[in-house]
Parts: C-alpha cells; sequence; structure tokens
C-alpha cells in the first residue's frame, strides 16, 4: 500500500492533499459494498463497511494510525457523540421510575460481563493492570452498530428499544469508569482525593458540557422547529463544538453527547422529528467510523500468543451479556425468549470499546501494547460477528418488517436505495 501511494504521489497533486482522495475512494467503495451485502444476503451494511476497512487495514492502509489521535480522533468521537446523543433522546428518564427492572437489568448485564472478562484474563495470565481495561473494553455494547442493523431491518419493538436502550447504558458506565481510570493511569495517585479527582474531572466536565449542550438546544427549538434544516445544522455545529472542547477540559466528548440527549429529553418530552438531513448526515458519519475503526483495528500486532485470549474474551463476553439480561429479566416485563434475544443483541462492539481502548496507551509501553494487541483483534471482530448476532437476534425476536433474504422486486430497490 505504501508503495502504491508513492508511485500516485509522483504525479497526483490534489489540492487537499493525497490522503483526502483515498478516504474519499475508501468511503465510496464500503457505500457499494455496503449495499451490495445488504442487497444480496440481507446483512446489515455496516458488514459491508467492516469488510472494506479490515481489508484496507490489513493492505496497509496508511490512512489509520494507531493510537487514535488528531483529525481522526476527532471524528470518531464526533460520530459517537452524534450517535449517543441520538440514542440518549431515545432515553426518557421517567420510564425508569416506572420500570426500574430496565436500571436493575442494565447493571446487572454490565457488572456481570465486567467482572467475568476480568476474572477470565487473569486466568489467562494477563496481568491485572491489563486486565481491568480490557474488562472496560469489553463492557461497552455498541449502540452505533445496533441503530445500524435495527434501521437497515426496519425493526421496531420491545426487543428492539430494550437492547438500545441497555446499549446506550452499557456505553455509559464504559466511558465514565475508562476515562477515569486511564486519567489514573496517567498520574497515578497518592490517597483517596487523588483517586477520585480523575473521576471528578471526567464526570464534572462531561456532565457541565451536556447540560450546556441540552439548554442550548432546548433554547433553539423555543424559536426554531424540529423539523427545520438549520435546526439540524445547529444541532451538528454544536454537538461538534462541544466534542472539541470536552476533550480539551479532560472530559469524556462522547459522554457529555450522551448526558445532553437525555437531558434534552428530560426537558423536551415530545417526540423528536428531527428532518432527514440528520439521518443522511448521521449515516455518512457512522460509515466513516465504522471504516476507520476496522481500518485501525486490522492494523494492530495480531499475534498466536494472545489469539487464546482474544478468543476468550469474545466467549466470555458473549455469554456474560445474555446471562446478565437474564438475571435482571425479573420483573422487566420481558419474556424469557426475548431476554435471549436480547442478550444476543448486546454483542456488537465498535467505536466506544476502540475509544476507550486508545486512552489506556497512555499506560507504561509494555501494558499499554498487551491491552491493544487484545482488545483491538476483540474489537474487530465483534463489529462483524456482533452485527450478524444482532441482526439475527432481531430477526428471530420477529420484530424485522423485512425478510433476511433481500428480494429484487421494484419495491426492494426503493428500499435499498434509501442509506439508512
Amino acid at each position: 500500500m505504501n508503495d502504491l501511494t508513492s508511485f500516485w504521489a509522483q504525479w497526483l497533486r490534489p489540492s487537499a492533499g493525497l490522503p483526502t482522495v483515498q478516504w474519499a475512494l475508501l468511503l465510496a467503495v464500503a457505500a457499494v459494498t455496503g449495499y451490495l451485502v445488504q442487497r444480496h444476503s440481507g446483512l446489515p451494511k455496516v458488514v459491508g463497511y467492516t469488510l472494506v476497512g479490515t481489508i484496507a487495514g490489513l493492505a496497509g492502509f496508511g490512512g489509520a494510525v494507531w493510537p487514535l489521535q488528531g483529525i481522526g480522533l476527532f471524528l470518531v468521537e464526533l460520530a459517537v457523540a452524534v450517535v449517543l446523543f441520538e440514542a440518549g433522546g431515545r432515553i426518557p428518564l421517567r420510564w425508569f421510575r416506572h420500570n426500574p427492572m430496565v436500571l436493575v437489568q442494565s447493571i446487572a448485564e454490565s457488572a456481570l460481563t465486567y467482572f467475568a472478562v476480568y476474572w477470565t484474563m487473569l486466568w489467562f495470565d494477563v496481568p491485572e493492570r491489563a486486565a481491568g481495561p480490557l474488562a472496560l473494553v469489553a463492557l461497552a455494547a455498541s449502540p452505533a452498530v445496533l441503530t445500524r442493523v435495527v434501521s437497515d431491518t426496519r425493526a421496531a419493538g420491545p426487543v428492539t428499544e430494550r437492547a438500545i436502550v441497555l446499549a446506550t447504558l452499557s456505553s455509559l458506565y464504559a466511558l465514565a469508569l475508562g476515562s477515569a481510570q486511564a486519567g489514573l493511569i496517567q498520574r497515578p495517585a497518592t490517597g483517596l482525593l487523588g483517586q477520585l479527582y480523575p473521576v471528578l474531572v471526567v464526570l464534572g466536565v462531561s456532565i457541565a458540557v451536556g447540560a450546556l449542550l441540552s439548554l442550548a438546544m432546548r433554547l433553539a427549538l423555543r424559536v426554531m422547529s424540529p423539523t427545520s434544516e438549520n435546526t439540524t445544522i445547529l444541532l451538528l455545529a454544536l454537538i461538534a463544538a462541544s466534542t472539541a472542547v470536552t476533550a480539551h477540559l479532560g472530559g469524556s466528548a462522547p459522554l457529555a453527547a450522551l448526558l445532553g440527549g437525555m437531558l434534552l429529553k428530560h426537558l423536551h418530552p415530545r417526540p423528536w422529528a428531527w428532518p432527514r438531513q440528520m439521518g443522511t448526515a448521521t449515516s455518512l458519519l457512522t460509515m466513516l467510523m465504522f471504516v476507520l475503526v476496522s481500518t485501525v483495528a486490522a492494523q494492530g500486532q495480531w499475534s498466536m500468543a494472545v489469539a487464546g485470549s482474544v478468543l476468550a474474551l469474545i466467549a466470555v463476553r458473549l455469554l456474560a451479556k445474555v446471562v446478565g439480561v437474564g438475571l435482571g429479566n425479573v420483573g422487566s416485563g420481558a419474556s424469557w425468549r426475548q431476554a435471549l434475544w436480547l442478550g444476543c443483541a448486546m454483542t456488537p462492539m465498535s467505536a466506544i470499546a476502540l475509544l476507550v481502548a486508545s486512552q489506556f496507551m497512555q499506560a507504561p509501553s509494555a501494558t499499554g501494547e498487551l491491552i491493544a494487541r487484545i482488545a483491538l483483534p476483540a474489537i474487530l471482530v465483534m463489529e462483524l460477528l456482533g452485527a450478524v448476532i444482532a441482526a439475527f437476534a432481531i430477526y428471530r425476536a420477529g420484530e424485522s418488517s423485512k425478510p433476511w433474504l433481500a428480494l429484487h422486486g421494484p419495491s426492494n430497490r426503493g428500499e435499498s436505495s434509501h442509506e439508512s
């Protein structure tokens, strides 16, 4: 890939730079591949996006570096922030008061996932200083993958809605705890106050920025229509600004966006009706995010020495998600069959897990490299396999309005032309 790039760079002089051309072409290939994958197999488009990114990463594509930094880090954080803002806007806080077992179910599956992965890593002789961060990486489900799967399958129902809520809440825990633990690694604490300081900084900055974001949008909605194109532009601009500010101040930009969306839903409980432009912009950002995540993950230092740890993490995480959701199912209003498919829908990993793992690269070199060698392959596999498992779970739960295999009639052409 580097030789090919240097050959073309001898005569190709685009105004925006050669990496811009590479990324534009890579996204074009990803868009076509995602379309063909869904049309001919019925699988979500994210499977095609991930395959393209994986091939590019294994071929040595130099447009993405690990650990995430610069514009690549900002784009991933922005895409995740947009997705989590929308996901947070789907969680009415009053719902937990009427059905508190959903929150219990979320805590149960997240806690079981963390401790199961942590103890499994210790059993595989992974040092404790790396086992904890890996457990936090495994904790996060992927609302981005799940919402894309839901959109592609046109799913609706209790399993779909609860899966998005539980995935969003697990992301909240992973972002808050991961950012705090990464802060402790960067500045070792000597006392209780020193241990609490990183946690307070992450939560304080994220909550403050999220509150400002929600209040700004609440004021805008007093004078602007939610269906206006200008409202969408304002929202995206505010999320982009808050992403840059939160990261600069030491908070978590995705966490701030998630809290902002939840607070705005609380202040503005009426159903949101963002215009089509919001969906198009989100689709472009998320497609870029999936390709970037898979490209970066594929460039990790793959090694047979840690293959057993990677496979164990994936298997234990999948089992812990299913068992955890089942343990919290009592009194939650869902059947045991729904709980099974709900746990399966929680398996995808993607950008949030990558962001959490990237924060731990500030650890001593040996620890940071070990975390990356196990986390990156697991993230790549579960971005691809998790999307398939989630789609299968939604179909088996009977909540998809589309058949598994795409039909080739005129009506399906119309459906496939709509990029989710």
